[in-house]
């Protein structure tokens, strides 16, 4: 738990989930309290949230996070990634396929029109907005105008 000038934020450890708890207030052992939730964009993550927690402090599992990514997707955010490193490195659009995906995939001749070589550009393209900021949809998932 610490004090900000926000308020009180504690992480609360309970079974094998973590849950991030704010209260304008300092805690007081055996208060009641409640959850507050505005209706905005957030609100069915804020609640499913809110439900978690309290399936916790009365000793029922919590249930899967709200947003999970799954395997094939943590794969092309590793890929892009691992792109955008290479690209940023100096390296071209050939060599970092030859890097993701192994030379012998990598044709000699038709480069420029086979389907790895578009793939690439669109890894890079998706690595570099996860750097112009778009890694910020992966904290947030629920919304996708921002």
């Amino acid at each position: 738990m610490r004090r900000a000038a926000d308020g009180w934020h504690a992480v609360l450890h309970i079974g094998s989930a973590d849950h991030r708890v704010w209260s304008m207030d300092p805690p007081v052992l055996g208060a009641s309290y409640a959850a507050e939730l505005p209706f905005d964009g957030y609100f069915e993550a804020r609640a499913y949230a809110a439900r978690r927690l309290w399936r916790a402090i009365n000793g029922r599992a919590p249930g899967p996070a709200f947003h999970t990514l799954s395997k094939q997707r943590r794969a092309r955010l590793s890929a892009a990634i691992r792109a955008l490193d290479a690209h940023s490195a100096g390296g071209s659009y050939r060599v970092i396929a030859e890097a993701l995906f192994g030379r012998k995939r990598i044709p000699d001749r038709a480069w420029k029109t086979h389907d790895l070589r578009n793939r690439t550009v669109r890894l890079v393209q998706g690595g570099l907005a996860l750097m112009r900021g778009g890694y910020r949809k992966l904290l947030r998932p629920g919304r996708r105008d921002e």
